[in-house]
């Protein structure tokens, strides 16, 4: 029979060759068409990846990343083989992802539902490919029935062409990293791509954010929208909104309420474009304090208390995510309820350590909207604290850190002596400290510490808690510092 399928290693989709084959050696998974030869490069990629991982973790490294791009070199669409038959979710989004992935895993946990996560943050096409590897048997079956993936929104596009997502959730789109992912317009471009790979997918969209919302326009998949019905905050920090004006008709958007960023009830006058009614939704939020949220959530007609074991408005919003796609996959409602005040959160996402006498509270940051909501959480408490900032300017953090200048940081100078000492770390430490005079910091309040361990050292001799707010590849470094010298677990654990 003559045959048409894609050459192997490319996703070009105009790539193809004609050939005569017998019809039992040619298949179609996903977007990608195989024939029975590429069985030997999935045994030999996935073998490769796994010993790659397994002589990486040897050495104390994480291995999160690396042994797929191994894998991947050996057999290009790998991951369209091991994620074959696999119901897959996919999260991501701007800010919020992994704190999201770790309430779903909980409650798919509580569930009693087989699965596996890329907990390690690995999120783009390699590292996605290296963990179905590692949770795969050595021909290439994989040993769960369910893949809770965080997906780089970036990379959505290429993961998404590979594994046939049933659930979609799309966090927020907030501008990040514009070295890398240029204006939040380029950022939207990325995710529709992805998501017009996944025609089975099941979209969980984030009502409260236009910029969200428009991507269930002109798609076919079905869609449930979530919210927040109610102001987060009593006292916002001052923001630049990400997306002040109307995605269709470029009408300034006015606001009944906002939560935080351009998040909240949006309309536009002109146009009539507007926040749509949410399935799921916090209706009311009955406390909150430095250890959680107590929330009412309403699922269609359903109401659920629930108790966010993680402080934070944002975190209510990743709460309302986590219960969407309990929605989409037929969870029990009071299940994933419960489940949200016992998950373990991920690293560095209000991780708490305790070292020596003091307590510290580690909370990444990588762009204005993510700072300016640890700024709303920290500074709505009158408890002293001691504020530590690290900012360094790898690839993986975003080169350019002009950012910095666009967070509401002079709210902290507001709060007088409650903050007692402010340290700044970090690669681009005297940019920083340079951002807090500016703010109207008094001098004698900054230190610039720029080695880690003086720095883990010095926190180890405070009484008051801790607040530090890293960028990715500082947080990774610091956290490599605590698992060493005070016993807890490494990022990839």
């Amino acid at each position: 029979m003559r045959s048409i399928f894609r050459v192997a290693g490319t996703s070009n989709r105009n790539h193809y060759i004609y050939c005569v084959v017998e019809e039992s050696l040619v298949v179609k998974i996903g977007n990608v068409w195989y024939t029975n030869f590429m069985k030997i490069q999935v045994i030999i990629s996935v073998l490769a990846c796994k010993l790659t991982r397994f002589a990486i973790r040897l050495l104390g490294r994480g291995g999160t990343d690396f042994p797929g791009r191994v894998a991947l070199k050996l057999c290009p669409n790998l991951l369209g083989f091991l994620a074959k038959d696999v119901t897959t979710i996919l999260v991501t989004g701007t800010n919020g992802k992994t704190t999201t992935s770790r309430m779903i895993e909980q409650s798919l946990l509580d569930s009693g539902i087989s699965f596996f996560a890329n907990k390690s943050g690995a999120n783009l096409l390699s590292g996605v490919t290296a963990e179905f590897a590692a949770n795969s048997t050595w021909t290439g079956k994989c040993r769960y029935t369910h893949a809770l993936i965080e997906s780089d929104e970036a990379a959505l596009k290429q993961i998404s062409s590979y594994v046939d997502a049933k659930v979609i959730v799309v966090t927020n789109v907030f501008r990040d990293q514009l070295d890398r992912y240029g204006e939040v317009s380029h950022t939207l471009e990325n995710l529709k791509i992805g998501i017009s790979h996944s025609p089975n997918a099941v979209l969980c969209l984030n009502a409260d954010d236009s910029l969200c919302t428009s991507l269930a326009d002109g798609v076919q998949n079905p869609v449930i929208f979530y919210g927040v019905n109610t102001p987060v905050y009593e006292n916002r920090v001052e923001e630049l909104s990400d997306a002040p004006y109307c995605i269709h008709c470029k009408h300034e958007y006015v606001y009944d309420y906002v939560t935080y960023g351009h998040l909240g009830g949006y309309r536009c006058p002109n146009c009539g474009y507007q926040r749509p009614q949410p399935s799921v939704c916090v209706n009311k939020i009955l406390q909150s304090d430095m250890d959680g949220t107590q929330v009412v959530f309403q699922v269609d007609d359903r109401l659920e208390k629930a108790k966010i074991h993680l402080p934070g408005g944002y975190n209510i919003y990743n709460a309302c995510a986590a219960m969407t796609v309990g929605k989409a996959l037929g969870l029990s409602v009071k299940t994933v309820a419960q489940s949200l005040d016992h998950f373990a959160c991920g690293f560095g996402r209000m991780e708490k350590f305790n070292l020596g006498q003091a307590q510290m509270r580690m909370i990444l940051i990588k762009n204005p909207a993510g700072c300016n909501q640890v700024l709303n959480f920290v500074t709505d408490f009158s408890q002293p604290f001691i504020f530590v900032v690290c900012l360094n300017d790898r690839a993986q953090d975003g080169k350019d850190v002009s950012w910095i200048w666009d967070v509401d940081f002079e709210k902290l100078v507001q709060m007088g002596d409650v903050l007692t000492h402010l340290y700044v770390s970090g690669i681009r430490a005297e940019d920083m400290a340079v951002r807090f005079l500016y703010a109207g910091m008094p001098r004698e309040k900054i230190t610039v510490m720029k080695d880690y361990t003086q720095l883990l050292k010095v926190c180890t001799t405070q009484e008051n808690p801790i607040y530090c707010m890293p960028t990715y590849t500082a947080m990774l470094e610091l956290r490599g510092i605590i698992s060493k010298e005070y016993g807890y677990k490494n990022f990839w654990e």
